[in-house]
């Protein structure tokens, strides 16, 4: 059998992992040839390829971002919901004329929603899901994920000190679009006194009232730790609408941080290494059994799969009752809304 292998959207710490979990189990368990397919799903329609063996697999456990290139998939998706038969038909044309009999997709929600596509074009496709953001539906997990709470946690410890030193208020402001897993738990792991969420909104008397009863208790400073995707009135980043207001409201002085794409870069930790490799691993034993149209993951302490079909268009989120959420209120931590 000859697979091709594609990373598309976001980087994320662990891709290298997974392309290399993928291709060494199809090549030295299954004898099947691997190509890598470079820059997305771009690559795929101009055939821009690069033959994978087990020697160019070697020594990219480590490395961060993704080997094959990565890129957002928009036009693509677009060519596949077309109208016109012919923009299908240059899909399909390209995955024939590479000789494929798999493609495997790694990426976050916006992949898995093409992969599904492609399924229904009648192609053979399995998904990886790869985002820091761990927000795909299906999985319990997705690698990237580890890593980036790794980093914001650290991140978070070090502004203790400088937050103590100067009796601040420091707000900091975490990635993961419309989800608040980093920031939920880099929050609760880093000692944040107050976690903002998207999924559970906000009321800035409940964060005004926190802070200025921590003063009252003799507590020094405050840690604030924000998702980027919260909803504000106004267009600012979300550390700046906070810091502002609460240092207006409560006179305390009040500095912000964002984190940014530091959150993404870099090796990933070795908890990311081995589930990109038990992901990888596993796509290459659906494609040996022909189960295609599926998308591994992990559920519970297992490595399983799941139909495409129950992934796409979904997203997985917090909710007031995630049980470290109901942990962090019965610590007194505040949420923002209680």
């Amino acid at each position: 059998m000859k697979i091709g292998i594609l990373s598309s959207g976001g980087d994320a710490p662990g891709i290298n992992a997974t392309i290399r979990g993928v291709g060494k189990t199809a090549i030295n368990n299954y004898g099947m040839q691997v190509i890598g397919i470079q820059n997305g799903f771009s690559g795929l329609l101009y055939k821009d390829i690069v033959e994978l063996t087990d020697a160019s697999l070697s020594g990219i456990l480590n490395l961060g971002g993704t080997i094959l290139g990565t890129a957002r998939e928009k036009v693509f998706r677009k060519m596949i919901t077309s109208p016109d038969e012919k923009d299908r038909e240059q899909i399909k044309a390209a995955y024939q004329e590479l000789g494929l009999d798999c493609l495997v997709c790694i990426g976050g929600n916006g992949t898995q929603r093409t992969t599904y596509m492609l399924s229904q074009l009648g192609l053979n496709v399995i998904g990886v899901p790869k985002t820091i953001d761990n927000d795909v539906y299906g999985t319990d997990v997705t690698f990237g994920f580890d890593t980036a709470v790794n980093i914001a946690t650290d991140a978070i410890d070090r502004l203790h000190s400088t937050a103590s030193s100067h009796r601040r208020v420091m707000v900091i402001e975490l990635m993961g679009h419309h989800a608040g897993w980093i920031t939920l738990y880099a929050g609760m792991a880093g000692g944040a006194d107050i976690i903002l969420l998207p999924e559970l909104g906000y009321n800035m008397k409940v964060i005004i009232d926190k802070i200025n009863k921590r003063m009252e208790l003799g507590k020094a400073y405050s840690i604030v730790a924000v998702a980027e995707g919260v909803e504000l009135p106004t267009k600012e980043r979300p550390a700046t609408y906070f810091a502002r207001e609460i240092e207006e409201q409560t006179g305390y002085e009040t500095r912000e941080t964002v984190l940014g794409y530091i959150q993404r870069g870099g090796s990933p930790s070795p908890s990311d290494k081995i589930l990109g490799t038990l992901l990888g691993g596993h796509a290459a034993d659906l494609i040996h059994e022909g189960k295609f149209g599926r998308m591994v993951a992990k559920l519970g302490n297992k490595i399983s799969d799941v139909p495409l079909s129950e992934v796409e268009g979904k997203l997985r989120l917090i909710t007031p009752d995630t049980d470290l959420v109901v942990q962090g209120k019965k610590m007194g931590i505040s949420f923002g809304v209680w």
